[in-house]
C-alpha cells in the first residue's frame, strides 16, 4: 500500500501498519510527539491500523486536532480522579472543547479545594503512565458492563446509540471508559493541565433532567503554554461583567428577588437612561421612526392569534390557568402583536407606508435557571425594540435601512469590529416549528441573502435559528469566556399580517397584506451594558459614563473653589462629583481612577487664583493646567461627538 505524507512523499508497505508504526517510521521523534493521525481527512486514533493507500498526517500537539486529543485523554484522567476521591460520584460525559475540557459527573458541587486534590491525584496518575487500550463489546454486553459499574448515565448513552453503531471503552489501568477516542497511548502524554473551575450542568442540556457538577479544564503540550493561558484566564476574570458591574456598583441580585432580576443601581441605570435617551432620539429624528407604549402583559387571546401560544408558551410567564380562570394572562415576551392593533386602530392606504413603530420596551422571558448570566441572560430586560410596516416593494430597502440603523449603533459604540452576522433560517426537517410554507421560507431566506452580499457584509447561514414566522439576521458577539449571545436581530415577516387580518388600500382601492420587519437598534439594554462592560473592562467612553469628571481639592482651603468649578460643569451638562475627604491628594487620584473616572480635575491656591484646572486623564495622564472653560469646552465636544479616545494611560505613578 502507498501512504502519501503531509509533505507530499510517499511510504510503501507490503504489510498493514498502524499509524503509530508509520509515524516511528518516519522518526522516533514524532512518533513520541505523536497524538493522533489524521487519515484522508478524517482524525483517527493512533492505534489504527491502514490496509490500503491513503493519505496520512501524524498530528502532536501542536496540531489544533492533536491537542484536543491530549485535552479529551486529561477528561479521562480526571474522571479517573474523581471515582478514586468520591466514589459514589457517577460518569456522565467528558469532551474536549476549545478552550480545553470538561467532565460532568453526578456528585456533590465541587470546591476549590476538592479541584486541587483533585490535581494531585491526577498527577500522581499521569506519572503512573498507564497505557490507553480500546477495546469494543457488543450492545448487550456493554450495557451490562456499565450497568455492573452501576454508571447509569453511560448505559442511557449506549442505549441510545444507533443499532449498527460500534460501541467501544478505553481502559487506563483499572479504570474504564466508554469512549469512541481518539485518545494518547499513554497517559504519560500529558505534559501540562491544570482544572479551572466547577458549576452545575443539565444532563444532556435539558432543564427537566438531572442537574451535573460539570469540572472545566485545559491542557497544553508545555507549562509555559498552560502558564499564558491562565493568565489570559486571570485577565479575562478582570472584565467578567459579572464580576466587575458589581465591584462598579453598576448592579448587584438578591435571592429575595429572584434569579434573572438585577437591580441596576444608580451608576448602572444612568449608563441605560444615556443609551435609552441616544437611541430614542436617533431613531425619532434620523431614521423616521414613531414611538408606542403598550402593555406589559396581555390575554392570552392575543399571543394565540400571533402563534406565540402554541410555539412560545413555555418561555412565557402566564397569569392564570386555563382550566379554572375566566380570563388567562401572560406578561409579554415581545412587543409586535401590541404594535399591530395601533396599526390597526385605523384603515391605512399605501400613501401612509413605510410606518416605523419603535418602542423602548420590558420583556419578560422564563428563561431557565441554569442559563441565567449576569446581565446577558435575565427574565426581564428592556429593549430597543421597533416593527416597520412596509408595502411588499419597500421591503427590501427598509431591511437595508435597519441594517444600517444597526451598524450605525455598533460604529458609535465602538463595537463594530467584534461582531458576526448569522442568516437564521428555518429548518425543512421540522416544520412544525414554524407557519408559512416552503416556498415562502425560501423567497425570503434568498432577498436577506442577496442583501448581506450586496452590502458587502460578510455572514453564515444557521439553520433552525430563525422565528417561527421568518428567517432573520442575528448579528453576535462573544462574551469574554468566547460565549456567542445575540445581540441585535432584523426579522423579516411576510406571514404574521395574515394571522392579524392586516391589510392597506392600494393604488386600485384593493385590500393587500403588507410586510413587516422586526427589529432592534441596539438591542437588550441589559445585555449591551453587560458587552460594554467587557469591552471596555469599566473604562467606558466619556460620553457613557456615570461619572465624567471627579474634583479633587488639595486641601480643605479650596472646597468653595472646587463646588463652583463643579457648578460649572453641571451647567454644561458634566457628571461631575467632588471628593471632600482629608485625604491626601496621592490617594484621591488612586481612588479616582480605580473608579475608572475619565478625568480628574485637581484644584489647589493657583488653579483658584487664576481660573485654572489641573487636569488628569486615563487617556496622557498628567495633561497639566488649562483655564476652566478650556477644559469645559473640550469635554463637552467629547461627549457631544460620542468620541472614543484611546486609552494610553492606565497607571499614575
Amino acid at each position: 500500500m502507498k501512504i502519501q505524507l503531509k509533505d507530499g512523499s510517499v511510504k510503501e508497505y507490503a504489510e498493514s501498519k498502524s499509524v503509530i508504526d508509520i509515524a516511528f517510521d518516519i522518526s522516533e521523534g514524532l512518533a513520541r510527539a505523536a497524538c493522533a493521525g489524521e487519515v484522508d481527512g478524517q482524525i483517527v486514533d493512533l492505534r489504527t491500523v491502514l490496509d490500503k493507500d491513503c493519505t496520512l498526517n501524524i498530528l502532536t500537539a501542536r496540531d489544533p486536532e492533536g491537542l484536543r486529543v491530549v485535552r479529551h485523554t486529561c477528561s479521562h484522567v480526571l474522571a479517573e480522579a474523581v471515582k478514586r476521591l468520591f466514589p459514589d460520584a457517577k460518569l456522565a460525559i467528558g469532551p474536549a472543547i476549545d478552550t480545553g475540557f470538561y467532565y460532568d459527573f453526578e456528585a456533590e458541587p465541587f470546591s476549590r479545594d476538592d479541584l486541587d486534590k483533585l490535581e494531585k491525584e491526577m498527577k500522581r496518575i499521569i506519572k503512573k503512565g498507564s497505557r490507553l487500550e480500546r477495546f469494543t463489546l457488543p450492545r448487550e454486553e456493554a450495557v451490562l458492563f456499565m450497568q455492573e459499574k452501576e454508571e447509569p448515565y453511560k448505559v442511557e448513552l449506549i442505549t441510545d446509540l444507533p443499532e449498527d453503531a460500534e460501541i467501544s471503552f478505553y481502559s487506563q489501568g483499572d479504570f474504564v471508559d466508554l469512549c469512541a477516542g481518539p485518545h494518547l497511548m499513554n497517559t504519560k502524554g500529558i505534559k501540562a493541565f491544570k482544572l479551572t473551575s466547577s458549576s452545575g450542568a443539565y444532563w444532556r442540556g435539558d432543564s427537566s433532567k438531572p442537574m451535573l457538577q460539570r469540572i472545566y479544564g485545559s491542557a497544553f503540550s508545555t507549562k509555559d503554554e498552560l502558564n499564558e493561558y491562565l493568565q489570559h484566564l486571570e485577565d479575562i476574570k478582570k472584565r467578567d461583567h459579572n464580576k466587575l458591574g458589581r465591584e462598579m456598583e453598576l448592579f448587584t441580585t438578591v435571592d429575595v428577588i429572584g434569579q434573572g432580576l438585577p437591580l441596576l443601581m444608580p451608576k448602572g441605570a444612568k449608563i441605560i437612561q444615556t443609551l435609552q435617551r441616544w437611541i430614542e432620539d436617533e431613531e425619532d429624528n434620523n431614521w423616521g421612526y414613531i414611538r408606542t407604549k403598550t402593555p406589559l402583559m396581555a390575554k392570552s387571546d392575543l399571543y394565540k392569534i400571533s402563534g406565540h401560544w402554541d410555539h412560545y408558551k413555555d418561555g412565557m410567564f402566564v397569569l392564570g390557568d386555563e382550566e379554572t380562570d375566566k380570563e388567562v394572562f401572560a406578561l409579554r415576551p415581545m412587543t409586535c402583536p401590541f404594535q399591530y392593533y395601533v396599526y390597526k386602530s385605523k384603515q391605512r392606504s399605501y400613501r401612509d407606508l413605510p410606518l416605523r413603530y419603535s418602542e423602548t420596551s420590558t420583556l419578560f422571558r422564563n428563561e431557565d435557571s441554569g442559563e441565567m448570566h449576569g446581565l446577558t441572560r435575565v427574565r426581564q430586560f428592556t429593549i430597543s425594540e421597533g416593527h416597520l410596516i412596509v408595502r411588499p416593494d419597500q421591503m427590501v430597502e427598509e431591511f437595508k435601512g435597519c441594517l444600517a440603523l444597526a451598524k450605525k449603533c455598533l460604529t458609535t459604540l465602538g463595537l463594530q469590529d467584534d461582531v458576526t452576522y448569522h442568516l437564521s433560517k428555518w429548518d425543512p426537517e421540522n416544520t412544525e416549528k414554524y407557519i408559512g410554507d416552503a416556498k415562502v421560507w425560501e423567497q425570503t431566506e434568498q432577498h436577506i441573502r442577496n442583501i448581506l452580499v450586496e452590502l458587502d457584509v460578510p455572514f453564515v447561514e444557521d439553520a433552525g435559528e430563525a422565528a417561527f414566522y421568518g428567517p432573520k439576521v442575528d448579528i453576535n458577539a462573544k462574551n469574554v469566556y468566547g460565549k456567542e449571545d445575540t445581540m441585535i436581530t432584523v426579522q423579516w415577516d411576510a406571514l404574521l399580517a395574515e394571522q392579524f387580518d392586516m391589510y392597506y388600500i392600494d393604488q386600485n382601492g384593493e385590500k393587500v397584506r403588507p410586510y413587516i420587519i422586526h427589529r432592534t437598534s441596539i438591542g437588550c439594554y441589559e445585555r449591551t451594558l453587560a458587552w460594554l462592560i467587557e469591552k471596555y473592562a469599566g473604562m467606558f467612553p466619556t460620553w457613557l459614563c456615570p461619572e465624567q469628571v471627579r474634583i479633587l481639592p488639595i486641601s480643605e482651603k479650596y472646597q468653595d473653589y472646587a463646588v463652583r468649578v463643579e457648578t460649572e460643569l453641571k451647567k454644561n451638562g458634566i457628571l461631575s462629583t467632588i471628593d471632600e475627604r482629608s485625604e491626601k491628594i496621592g490617594y484621591k487620584i488612586r481612588e479616582a481612577r480605580l473608579s475608572k473616572v475619565p478625568y480628574m480635575i485637581v484644584v489647589g491656591e493657583k488653579e483658584e487664583a487664576e481660573g485654572l484646572v489641573a487636569v488628569r486623564s486615563r487617556f496622557l495622564g498628567d495633561e497639566g493646567q488649562k483655564p476652566l472653560q478650556d477644559f469645559i469646552d473640550d469635554i463637552c465636544k467629547e461627549i457631544r461627538t460620542k468620541e472614543i479616545r484611546k486609552i494610553e494611560v492606565q497607571n499614575d505613578k
